[in-house]
C-alpha cells in the first residue's frame, strides 16, 4: 500500500489528536466542549486553524476574543500568544495545521 491511512475520533468526546508530527508537517485534530480549549501558549510555527464545527473563541496577544464559526480557516503567525477553547454549547472540532514542523521553523 502506497499511502498512509490515519483515523480520528468522531465523537463528541474531548480530544487532542496529534495524527501526523513529522519533520515536513504537524497535523491535530481537536475537540472541545463548552469551556474546554488549550492552555495559553505560544505560537512554535505558522499556525492554520480550520474550524470543523461550532465556533472556536481566540484571543491573541493582548486583543479581545474573537469568535469564528465552522468554515472559518485562521492563519496565525509564529511567536503568537494564543488563548483557544469554546465558550459556546455546541462542540467545537478544530483541524490544527503547523507548518512548517515547529522544529524545522526558521524566522
Amino acid at each position: 500500500m502506497i499511502e498512509k491511512v490515519y483515523k480520528y475520533s468522531t465523537s463528541d468526546d474531548k480530544a487532542v489528536e496529534k495524527l501526523i508530527m513529522d519533520e515536513n508537517v504537524n497535523y491535530i485534530h481537536m475537540v472541545f466542549g463548552k469551556e474546554e480549549g488549550l492552555p495559553e501558549h505560544y505560537s512554535n510555527s505558522n499556525v492554520y486553524m480550520n474550524v470543523i464545527r461550532g465556533k472556536l473563541s481566540i484571543g491573541l496577544n493582548d486583543q479581545e476574543v474573537h469568535v469564528y464559526e465552522k468554515g472559518t480557516l485562521l492563519e496565525i503567525p509564529y511567536n503568537t500568544k494564543m488563548n483557544v477553547g469554546n465558550k459556546d454549547e455546541d462542540v467545537l472540532e478544530l483541524v490544527v495545521v503547523k507548518a512548517p514542523a515547529p522544529q524545522n521553523y526558521k524566522k
